[in-house]
């Protein structure tokens, strides 16, 4: 660990730092930071995805402790897997905040302590440094998830709105890393995409899991983004914001086989 410093970001910490601050300066939003609940946010390559991931995370007043929640793509360990090593960073180690990894693992029997589904796995990896970037006492509750079933997400879902609520003197973001449509052309990614993002913004969880795995929309990251959805609205969210939408053709100038990334805030 980390596993695609180099390739998905700058390994060195000085180059790591001076592309945040490339990517800062290119993020136009003013507005002031705010507190949420939850957010989306995408886990390309930073070229790719690092503009919308700098706008989502700099509308946010990153707290103290993140909980991570991301797809595993590797398809090894546990199907929710909590990681509760540190994480050896190029912008130095960030540490899991272990009373809430341990009041996590008491609350629900389903996630177990694995290492292996983190070890080449990039979803957390990549949100790590925009979170550094903006808290510097960074601690996370790394927590991958394989395709599990809606009933699984809801269970563990409330178990961490649970532990949040017990943890209740402490602001504690989440944070689910996803990326949307992958490798269709911009027309209908943008269709899917924006269908899919209108039922995150109806906020009924249940509809959102079943829209994504039942129409065969290549969204990696709908089991995070479910479970981010079902613990906020136990903790009290009421509404969603979406920062940013927009694809890799942006870059690439390809439309014919894009990737989606859209940034939202829930509160």
């Amino acid at each position: 660990m980390p596993s695609v410093a180099g390739r998905f970001y700058p390994g060195d910490a000085n180059e790591l730092r001076q592309a945040l601050l490339e990517l800062s300066a290119n993020n136009t939003g003013t507005e002031k930071r705010k507190n949420v609940l939850a957010a989306v946010s995408p886990h390309a390559g930073y070229l790719y995805s690092g503009d919308v991931a700098t706008e989502t995370i700099g509308m946010i007043t990153v707290p103290e402790t993140v909980v991570l929640l991301g797809p595993n793509h590797t398809g090894k360990g546990a199907p929710v897997a909590l990681s509760t090593a540190t994480w050896d960073m190029p912008m130095g180690q960030v540490p899991v905040n272990h009373d809430f990894a341990d009041a996590l693992l008491k609350h629900s029997d389903i996630i177990e302590q694995d290492e292996l589904a983190h070890k080449f796995e990039h979803s957390l990896e990549v949100q790590i440094p925009f979170l550094q970037a903006a808290q510097r006492n960074l601690s996370i509750i790394p927590i991958t998830l394989s395709h599990v079933s809606y009933r699984t997400l809801d269970e563990v879902g409330l178990a961490l709105a649970e532990t949040i609520k017990q943890f209740k003197t402490e602001n504690i973001l989440i944070v689910a890393s996803s990326d949307m449509t992958h490798y269709e052309p911009r027309e209908t990614a943008e269709k899917k995409d924006h269908y899919v993002l209108k039922k995150l913004a109806d906020m009924n969880p249940n509809i959102l899991y079943r829209s994504v795995t039942g129409h065969n929309i290549s969204m990696c990251g709908i089991m995070p983004v479910t479970m981010a959805l079902i613990a906020a609205l136990e903790l009290g969210a009421t509404k969603t914001e979406l920062v940013r939408y927009t694809d890799s053709g942006e870059v690439t100038g390809d439309i014919t086989q894009v990737v989606g990334y859209a940034g939202v805030l829930i509160s």
